[in-house]
């Protein structure tokens, strides 16, 4: 315990207490409204103060979580012990160069395509309507609708666990479907740059608008979720077969199959991560007993 009062005290000395937050409930850091506290919650603002967060954490030995804006995990229901560094607002600065635009890794990717159509740069419409930060989306390889993040990238500023900052070309990358370095390495993203094209304005917003539409009408984006719950399995879709299991509308405790699209679980009722992961597990079950495909989850959990 004394480590960790000297801890905290030498984390307010590097820090505004206002970006240390002491067992914060988790629930209000993610996109499910799900998860116990955090003994420590750090709210970094520059690349600096991640190079210090993480010499901090190294000298203490203390465990570390990292989070963008928590919007494809579920943290468990008793929280997260250690440190969660998450990268939100204070990370989210955007700056124009020429055709090329540099983001901190908090920046949201719907807020990073609105700064690129101010500028009548296309490249950046297909994440309009996905959940979550440049950060996160660098991380999974995020993609939707033909795009992907690995198609516009040029380079990722990232803070190694000695604090060591350390950038990135696009070939080091090692993007794949659903998947980065940063996956294996564990360096922590904070500056994203991205290549884009100019193009013509009123185009890029009527594409955004139209991809912004269909999401809508088949999403279920009212109630808390984590985005799509499971990977795609070769060769089919998901939310067709738990569809086709019976399963749109399926509850367990406060979790619940969406009636709008089944592949997303949503938080129907203050559900519990237990409730998640029992919800998952009886469809995977259902759907392999009914088609003989294995569902395997793309949300992330983390926690106890």
């Amino acid at each position: 315990m004394q480590n960790n009062h000297e801890f905290i005290a030498e984390l307010n000395k590097i820090l505004p207490k206002s970006q240390v937050l002491l067992n914060e409930p988790m629930k209000k850091h993610t996109t499910f409204k799900i998860g116990g506290p955090a003994d420590f919650l750090v709210l970094p603002a520059t690349v600096d103060e991640v190079v210090n967060v993480f010499r901090l954490i190294k000298k203490y030995q203390m465990p570390f979580t990292v989070l963008g804006n928590g919007s494809n995990v579920l943290v468990l229901d008793k929280g997260i012990r250690g440190v969660v560094v998450k990268f939100d607002d204070n990370m989210s600065y955007m700056k124009q160069v020429g055709a090329d635009i540099v983001v901190g890794s908090g920046s949201l990717l719907k807020d990073v395509a609105k700064f690129a159509l101010d500028f009548s740069l296309s490249g950046m419409e297909f994440a309009i309507g996905i959940p979550g930060s440049i950060g996160g989306a660098v991380f999974m390889n995020a993609g939707a609708y033909d795009g992907e993040i690995s198609k516009i990238i040029t380079a990722v500023t990232a803070v190694s666990l000695d604090g060591e900052v350390v950038r990135y070309h696009k070939d080091e990358l090692e993007f794949g479907y659903r998947h980065s370095i940063f996956q294996s390495n564990h360096y922590v993203i904070c500056e994203v740059e991205l290549s884009l094209v100019r193009g013509d304005k009123k185009e890029i917003e009527a594409k955004m608008d139209d991809l912004t539409l269909r999401r809508e009408s088949k999403q279920p984006l009212e109630m808390p979720s984590a985005g799509s719950t499971f990977k795609r399995p070769e060769g089919y879709f998901a939310g067709t077969l738990i569809e086709q299991t019976g399963l749109k509308g399926f509850k367990v405790g406060g979790a619940q199959i969406s009636k709008k699209h089944a592949g997303f679980v949503v938080n129907a009722d203050e559900a519990t991560a237990q409730d998640v992961l029992n919800l998952i597990q009886e469809v995977q079950k259902m759907v392999f007993e009914k088609h003989g495909v294995k569902l395997h989850p793309e949300v992330r959990t983390i926690g106890e």
